[in-house]
């Protein structure tokens, strides 16, 4: 786990996200054995595991990467339209 953003979130060691990496180029050119093909498919399944888990403690705590201009939160909650027509 790594904090990022005030939570803390599921990320791959430095040396598992290199060797993602390397068997991911490998995939690209068609050059995986069947033990690196299996080993890829479960670097991915972690991977998308970790996203999932991620996005729902990134809801838990309302957190958002963007964060909103704190000018929007003033403006009314109702709208008009203020279009003139042309002069004709």
């Amino acid at each position: 786990m790594k904090e990022f953003g005030g939570i803390y979130l599921f990320r791959f060691t430095d040396e598992l996200q290199k060797r993602f990496e390397t068997l991911l180029d490998k995939k690209k050119e068609n050059q995986l054995s069947s033990e690196e093909s299996a080993e890829y498919a479960g670097i991915a399944e972690l991977q998308r595991i970790f996203t999932l888990i991620n996005a729902q403690l990134a809801a838990q705590s309302k957190w958002c990467p963007i964060q909103p201009d704190s000018s929007l939160g003033s403006e009314p909650a109702s709208s008009a339209n203020t279009a003139t027509p042309p002069n004709t």
